[in-house]
């Protein structure tokens, strides 16, 4: 394994994520800086980081989204690079490139191609210039009506509208005929605009019951680029995941060998750096359709390390050190066994209400292919100010059935007490007979909670 050129991070999240990326400099021997808001100052990573700075109140606009306090943070303690996570500044092009003239490496893709990933539309143009199929839609935003009208004639109804600069399922509407379009045209702009300052959207041909599956990038600042397999993500609700596995239970092997290969030669052709993600629906065909790059590292990377053996997070931050995929892997991977991750969080189970608040008891479960990432302890609270996600557990098994069945003995083994979490709604959908039968789609929540 190459070494890495850093001698100091700095961490700008918080939570699991921030403890995963404290993890692995910790392995290459590189210290480590947490920043934290107030309502954050007991947590995990700021006790196991080398150096700890507070750098605003409990909101995340005035403490893990200000980057002039992040940047300063990075220059009090001395960091030479910033790893962002997922979330908050981890797809800001913006702060990426405050980060290169503050002299600070930016741990992910570099701020041209973030900016590019980010805008939709734009992303979908350059994938199908590179020939990954996408499905049918408009050449770039729409700005009337009458344009959205004109595109959504020509591809056949339904279509979905997108915000360009979108995410999580904001400025987006389904539109079933030609009466709906107008009046959800108008309310996917101002969500978009609401939500992203920007009213921007496109057009898409709408799957009314796909697959969500996504493809694992690895890309050096050499021009090697890596495709990791894929991961089966169509356990969602309102376009939240909460149920990943890795590989695929449906993906063909030919499919598979033949979207990695178009996939590789497209990251290659827009230049992309470090790790991400490209998004995929599946039809009832079987055929992949390009949707969406993330560029950043994924909450469920820890699927895709079970089944290669590849230290994602590590990756990232050699391939920013100026290290050779070649290095970094030390030969071809192969995919082996099968994983589950399943997203807790600190909501109730039935009514989805978050669910702040004092951890008075905890027990998290192990054995033989287990992995647990938590910021979670006895005594810890959990803070009503961020997203609910408070753990993730990853079953390993040889096949898919080894993996689900540990699974479900790790879910009966993860002990909350003081507040609720998800966990008997992962257990519900684990015992399943149509999870079981991987017999799913994007509409599988909706129908299972009636």
């Amino acid at each position: 394994m190459a070494s890495a050129p850093f001698k100091k991070i700095l961490i700008a999240n918080r939570g699991e994520i921030a403890l995963r990326v404290i993890c692995a400099c910790k392995d290459l021997g590189i210290a480590t800086v947490a920043v934290y808001s107030e309502a954050d100052r007991d947590s995990l990573h700021v006790r196991f980081a080398d150096q700890a700075v507070c750098i605003g109140p409990a909101r995340s606009a005035r403490s893990y989204l200000d980057i002039p306090s992040v940047i300063s943070a990075a220059e009090i303690t001395g960091a030479d690079a910033i790893h962002p996570g997922y979330g908050f500044l981890s797809e800001n092009a913006g702060f990426a490139e405050v980060c290169e003239v503050s002299g600070l490496k930016f741990i992910g893709p570099r701020p041209d191609v973030i900016r590019s990933m980010g805008v939709k539309e734009r992303a979908r143009e350059l994938m199908k210039a590179a020939g990954v199929p996408i499905l049918p839609g408009s050449d770039g935003v729409l700005t009337t009506g009458a344009e959205a009208l004109e595109t959504a004639r020509a591809i056949g109804f339904p279509v979905i509208l997108k915000a360009s600069a979108g995410g999580g399922g904001r400025g987006m509407r389904v539109v079933q005929d030609e009466a709906q379009l107008e009046h959800l045209f108008a309310q996917a702009r101002a969500e978009a605009e609401a939500a992203f300052g920007v009213p921007d959207v496109y057009l898409e041909k709408y799957i009314t019951a796909p697959r969500h599956i996504e493809f694992q990038i690895l890309a050096d600042e050499h021009g090697n680029v890596e495709i990791l397999g894929e991961r089966e993500c169509s356990i969602q609700r309102r376009h939240q995941k909460l149920i990943e596995e890795a590989p695929s239970p449906v993906l063909k092997p030919e499919t598979r060998v033949a979207v990695m290969a178009r996939l590789q030669e497209a990251i290659r052709a827009v230049g992309y750096t470090n790790a991400g993600t490209a998004e995929f629906l599946m039809d009832d065909a079987g055929n992949l359709n390009f949707i969406e790059v993330n560029a950043r590292i994924q909450v469920e990377h820890p699927v895709t390390e079970a089944i290669t053996g590849v230290d994602l997070v590590k990756s990232q931050i050699l391939i920013a050190g100026g290290a050779r995929l070649g290095e970094i892997l030390g030969g071809p991977v192969t995919l082996r066994g099968h994983a589950i991750e399943c997203r807790i969080n600190a909501e109730h189970p039935e009514t989805f209400a978050p669910c702040p608040g004092r951890v008075t008891g905890l027990n998290i479960p192990g054995g033989i292919g287990v992995r647990v990432d938590t910021a979670l302890y006895t005594d810890g609270v959990v803070p009503p100010y961020y997203d609910s996600l408070v753990a993730k557990i990853i079953a390993m098994g040889r096949d898919r059935e080894e993996a689900r069945v540990r699974m479900l003995r790790a879910l009966e083994m993860f002990v909350v007490e003081g507040i609720y979490t998800s966990v008997p709604l992962h257990q519900r959908i684990l015992s399943d007979d149509g999870f079981i039968r991987a017999e799913f789609d994007t509409n599988y929540i909706a129908r299972l909670l009636g």
